[in-house]
């Protein structure tokens, strides 16, 4: 037990599903955070949009307002928990908080994957936390490993399943035979997927997660533009079923890694990964981060990726952090990060899977063959299925050079043999 108590009041701005389940945990958890830490937090004020809504949880009376510069501006207010997500009006609540001395705790991606390194040396010049935990992986512990757990191995690569919506969609192909079309359908019946799900499953929610973690692993500037991007909306039930033929899942992966040379490479996309794989048996709605370091070999971290008191435990989790540096005149830095040097994605190297419709006439094969070696694509392995106007070939290649591989592509799709290009994915070496 701590002798002597010191009470830190939040201003929460934003009080949806996170929010609303953060004050419920400060509730249910504040008498044993008192106990361990000393610090009694009390949700003092919240910014909402709209007042007279019914909330799930209790508030102190007078504590709603619509006035989110008034909640950062209150001396009263020791803390700002920022949940409004966005960019603005987000990043000027969150500088002014910063500028005033308050530490600032947010689970806003878009916000640190687009102007992080403003925030991060707004926090350095103020001498306060900028804690963003809950920006990434919901539950999962992620950043704060890499920042402090971390620090004396060198991060090789960061590959991570960080969106729960399209891993759900890929497991009920997988293991149900749904179309795309039927699995998003179902994931947005069950609050997984928006009504416009563009942001997951196009990978831009996983980019701007990407970006946040090679900044962090990194130590250097990465951006949500910095990132590539594919989608799952091309993956088929063929495509799935070939991978289970050859042992492998396919996965929305976000990858993030750092050559020896300094420069990094940021990109999500979806991927055939072997089924010995840890990443592969990830399943639902759950996320995971893969690690890999010099010094430690391979980690993985997993658990829930989202969700109102999943995302509000890591956010509370912060909370406690910040409100101790607080209290004893300490922050925890992350520094003045440089611009990272971005590797071109034409560099990247890869394993691929193709899968394209021909005309079934003689000489085909030898002519989709010639395009891949002419470009330096080395194949693997072929198989053809179907005949006549159906007839599909299905390839896997050795390692190969992205611009190499879009050159085959391009050529591909100029044969007069080949009807279309059905199927691209990835394939992560066993």
């Amino acid at each position: 037990m701590h002798a002597e108590t010191s009470v830190v009041r939040l201003g929460l701005l934003g009080c949806g599903n996170v929010g609303a389940a953060l004050v419920g945990l400060v509730g249910e958890q504040g008498h044993i955070i008192e106990a361990r830490t000393g610090l009694r937090l009390e949700v003092a004020r919240v910014a909402v949009r709209n007042v007279a809504k019914d909330r799930p949880v209790d508030l102190p009376v007078g504590c709603l307002t619509h006035d989110a510069d008034g909640v950062v501006h209150d001396p009263e207010i020791d803390l700002v928990v920022e949940l409004v997500g966005g960019i603005e009006p987000a990043r000027s609540l969150v500088l002014d908080a910063l500028k005033l001395g308050k530490p600032v705790v947010t689970a806003n991606k878009e916000l640190v994957a687009n102007v992080g390194t403003e925030l991060f040396a707004a926090a350095e010049s103020a001498g306060v936390d900028l804690l963003f935990e809950a920006a990434v992986a919901g539950a999962i512990p992620v950043i704060r490993p890499l920042r402090e757990s971390l620090a004396g191995t060198r991060i090789r690569r960061v590959t991570g399943i960080v969106n729960g919506t399209t891993n759900y969609i890929l497991t009920r192909m997988s293991e149900q035979g749904a179309t795309y079309a039927d699995a998003l359908a179902e994931a947005q019946s069950l609050g997984y997927a928006e009504r416009d799900p563009t942001a997951d499953v196009e990978g831009y929610d996983a980019g701007a997660k990407a970006a946040i973690l090679a900044t962090i692993a990194f130590g250097a500037s990465v951006v949500a533009g910095d990132v590539s991007h594919e989608g799952i909306s091309g993956v088929t039930p063929a495509d799935i079923a070939f991978a289970h033929r050859l042992g492998y899942e396919i996965k929305l992966l976000a990858v993030a890694e750092q050559g020896d040379d300094g420069r990094v490479a940021v990109r999500v996309h979806p991927a055939m990964v072997p089924a010995s794989h840890p990443l592969a048996s990830v399943r639902g709605s759950f996320n995971a981060v893969f690690i890999e370091g010099e010094a430690v070999g391979e980690l993985m971290l997993y658990g829930r990726g989202a969700g109102g008191r999943p995302t509000a435990s890591a956010v509370l989790g912060d909370v406690v952090d910040a409100a101790g540096n607080l209290r004893r005149g300490t922050s925890a830095s992350i520094g003045t990060l440089p611009r990272a040097v971005i590797r071109p994605v034409d560099e990247a190297r890869s394993e691929y899977y193709l899968h394209i419709e021909v005309l079934d006439r003689p000489g085909v094969l030898h002519a989709v063959a010639g395009v891949f070696a002419e470009h330096r694509v080395s194949i693997r392995s072929m198989e053809q299925e179907g005949m006549g106007d159906e007839a599909r070939l299905i390839f896997i290649t050795h390692e190969a050079a992205e611009s190499d591989f879009q050159a085959t592509l391009a050529a591909l799709r100029g044969l007069d043999a080949v009807d279309r290009v059905t199927s691209v994915l990835r394939v992560v070496a066993a």
